[in-house]
């Protein structure tokens, strides 16, 4: 649990360096025992988050072990951890360029970069706009997120899943790539998304948990160098 927890840490706060986690957002990651999982407490700063305040929280929501309060979207976390017993890892976050994709008619977020791979069949939409704080909210939002490993909730932010937080942190960032990158050729003329057949080539030959290992070296040395993260932390 001491690396479980260390690397929940260390994503929070390399989310917070990259400007896709600030104020609010949360990432849990499931515990072995298969019904529980860690998850910060709601009032502790993510730029700052401390491996050894991290909660132990059942999917009930409610707290096991730990000192503080669970976040009020704790349920997002309990309710997909629950109907998705291959995902081990869940990050909520507000990240507005891909929000926006949320907000509009007829643009849904495509795949335009190889590793969007991980969403081939697009990314839904959850309908309710509001905070997902109750077990029937967060039930809600498990069946629009269904066999999908990402959900963009309406006018609010985004869920995103995987099996292990390294994973995680990788996904996201190509998710948000992923966003800027259809924003961007949008501007430029039509777009032209990568195909279900370009997707499976490059899943071909791709080894993901070597990628996820790579973008986690390279941003975790980088964040140590700059203070963002103790060196202590590092991977030996």
């Amino acid at each position: 649990m001491d690396l479980m927890r260390r690397d929940i840490a260390i994503c929070t706060r390399l989310l917070v360096d990259v400007d896709i986690l600030e104020y609010s957002g949360h990432i849990s990651s499931r515990l072995p025992s298969g019904d529980e999982f860690l998850i910060q407490p709601v009032d502790d700063v993510r730029s700052n988050l401390e491996p050894s305040r991290l909660l132990v929280v059942g999917l009930d929501g409610c707290v096991i072990q730990g000192e503080g309060k669970p976040p009020s979207e704790t349920a997002i976390h309990a309710e997909i951890y629950k109907a998705r017993p291959d995902v081990k890892a869940v990050a909520h976050f507000h990240h507005d360029p891909t929000t926006m994709f949320s907000m509009v008619v007829d643009r849904p977020l495509l795949p335009m970069k190889n590793h969007a791979a991980r969403w081939p069949d697009g990314v839904p939409i959850h309908p309710d706009a509001s905070h997902i704080s109750s077990i029937e909210q967060g039930q809600e939002l498990a069946r629009t997120m269904g066999d999908c490993n990402a959900v963009l909730l309406r006018g609010h932010g985004e869920v995103v899943v995987a099996e292990n937080i390294k994973a995680l942190f990788a996904d996201i960032v190509h998710f948000v790539e992923n966003a800027k990158a259809l924003a961007d050729a949008g501007l430029l003329g039509e777009i032209v998304p990568l195909t279900r057949e370009d997707l499976e080539g490059f899943e071909a030959t791709f080894d993901r948990d070597k990628h996820a290992r790579k973008l986690w070296s390279y941003y975790t040395v980088t964040a140590a160098n700059k203070g963002v993260i103790p060196l202590e932390w590092l991977d030996d």
